[in-house]
């Protein structure tokens, strides 16, 4: 039997398990102090949290923050967590989602890492609240999309709870979800680097992120950081514990993730997109990251990200 709405509470309570792994379900609280939820077990899903109003406390594993209007929080499934109204807050009123992450969402959010699974991005600028709180209530209402004909026109303020069924409402919720990461972890003052971090380190990390498919050898980000080829790797290992070209090899297959969920491209032209020279080595580097060939990831939908 199909999960419905309204066969989900109104509010979670204690010891709620989450919603079944695979569902996309979107939510909008207001709650009074004392409200609060506990997963010894954790979720079999992604939870993103983000707050309009008053306070939130949240806990994952040893991580713990408290939540303020325009802060995004995310918990990774299977780690223990809880979450409530901050004490002293008089309530909590956030926009909540639990899904499967797209596979490139958990890079998106690995600079806020606050530990055992715990995403706390903070501060998101006013300006982008409006746009953000925009496109949860487009998750809300694509939530509801039977499929059949246009999509429900306008906000869906009278429900608080979604559950996306079908493949085109799972994905259109998806896609709004995917904005508020993007509005989020990108207009987010990101966290300072480690104390000692050199910058010539980060310069090369900002241009492997910026274009990965560029065809960058060591010699050439060295040299694009007036380094020695052999100073350069050696002080880059050192720093972030990888070697630029493992480095490179990660952001190479988080872009080539990116676009077989997003594109019709050919396997052949991800792979070349991305600066994979050999369709062949593409396959098998892409198979042992994401435990399946290309091919099989676009056709199989989004996975939580490993």
């Amino acid at each position: 039997m199909p999960v419905t709405a309204d066969g989900l509470p109104e509010t979670a309570e204690a010891g709620d398990p989450g919603p079944p792994p695979g569902l996309v379900v979107v939510g909008h609280f207001d709650q009074p102090p004392g409200y609060g939820v506990n997963r010894p077990w954790g979720a079999d899903s992604w939870l993103f949290t983000w707050t309009t109003g008053g306070g939130g406390r949240l806990r994952q594993g040893s991580a713990r923050t408290t939540a303020g209007t325009g802060d995004l929080v995310v918990l990774a499934p299977g780690v223990r967590h809880d979450y409530g109204v901050e004490p002293g807050a008089p309530h909590w009123r956030f926009w909540w989602a639990h899904c499967q992450a797209r596979p490139s969402w958990p890079a998106w959010l690995r600079p806020y890492d606050a530990g055992d699974g715990m995403y706390v991005v903070t501060p998101t600028p006013s300006a982008a609240h409006a746009r953000i709180e925009s496109a949860f209530h487009r998750m809300l209402t694509d939530a509801r999309w039977t499929g059949t004909g246009a999509p429900p026109a306008g906000h869906a303020d009278r429900e608080q709870v979604a559950v996306a069924h079908g493949t085109a409402a799972r994905e259109l919720a998806l896609c709004a979800l995917e904005e508020v990461v993007l509005l989020t972890a990108g207009a987010a003052r990101t966290p300072a680097s480690p104390s000692g971090v050199d910058p010539r380190v980060r310069r090369a990390q900002e241009m492997l992120a910026a274009d990965p498919g560029a065809p960058h050898t060591v010699e050439s980000l060295a040299a694009s950081v007036r380094l020695s080829p052999s100073r350069f790797a050696h002080l880059f290992t050192q720093q972030l514990g990888r070697s630029p070209m493992r480095a490179l090899r990660e952001a190479r297959l988080h872009h080539a993730a990116r676009l077989l969920e997003s594109t019709d491209l050919s396997v052949e032209r991800v792979a070349a997109a991305s600066g994979f020279v050999s369709p062949f080595h593409f396959n098998r580097v892409f198979r042992e990251r994401y435990g399946m060939p290309p091919g099989a990831y676009r056709a199989g939908g989004p996975m939580v990200g490993r």
